[in-house]
């Protein structure tokens, strides 16, 4: 019978030595146990209903199968599994994709060790833990003033776009699952920006979540 007090923690990243590491750290720690590492979202797929970790802690850059990639994949399979994304990078649009796709929580891997313990409390009581340079990123986007965009403004065309853009695909993949080619893309993102009144892919993604266009 698993003890209740324990937060069961597994995580997915390719570095061996993170791995290592933190693993150990999560088993010196009162109220934690690291039940499962695993190195690719195959094996966690194969093996999360087995371990049942009560969170799991995903890395986002990968080879294969980026961690957005792998978090959508884990949670379509999984909707109830907590998953909190632990990495190096701090950009806004891969914060705001791997939200979208269903991360509780953004950490950074820099963060001292007593305080990715205490966002794994959070997580596991219902919050939702940032570091704190992610905080502030989501703040900026969601504190600047409300300008109403509706989705009426974009063709059937450029809501594949956005959604595809949203879901974390590059401009080449975008094209590849379109059967378009990556100039017609661009086409397509220019369009979106102007119609949008934003000049990157993280202010779109951040503009399409909040007016709730995709």
């Amino acid at each position: 019978m698993n003890d209740k007090n324990i937060i069961r923690v597994a995580i997915l990243d390719d570095d061996d030595e993170f791995r290592e590491i933190f693993s150990e750290i999560l088993n010196r720690s009162e109220g934690f146990c690291c039940i499962a590492v695993y190195q690719n979202c195959e094996e966690a797929l194969k093996n999360i209903e087995k371990d049942l970790p009560d969170i799991l802690l995903l890395d986002i850059e990968m080879p294969v199968k980026s961690g957005i990639e792998s978090l959508r994949e884990i949670k379509a399979a999984f909707p109830a599994v907590v998953i909190m994304m632990l990495t190096v990078y701090c950009d806004s649009e891969k914060i705001f994709q791997s939200l979208r796709s269903g991360a509780v929580g953004y950490l950074l891997k820099k963060s001292p060790t007593e305080k990715l313990l205490d966002a794994i409390q959070e997580a596991y009581h219902g919050g939702a833990p940032f570091s704190g340079e992610v905080a502030k990123k989501v703040l900026q986007y969601f504190q600047m003033p409300v300008i109403q965009v509706s989705s009426a403004l974009l063709s059937d065309r450029e809501k594949e776009v956005l959604n595809l853009l949203i879901e974390g695909h590059g401009t080449k993949a975008i094209a590849e699952k379109l059967f378009v080619s990556l100039h017609t893309v661009r086409f397509h993102l220019h369009n979106i920006y102007n119609k949008l009144h934003v000049s990157s892919r993280a202010e779109a993604i951040a503009k399409a979540i909040k007016n709730r266009i995709i």
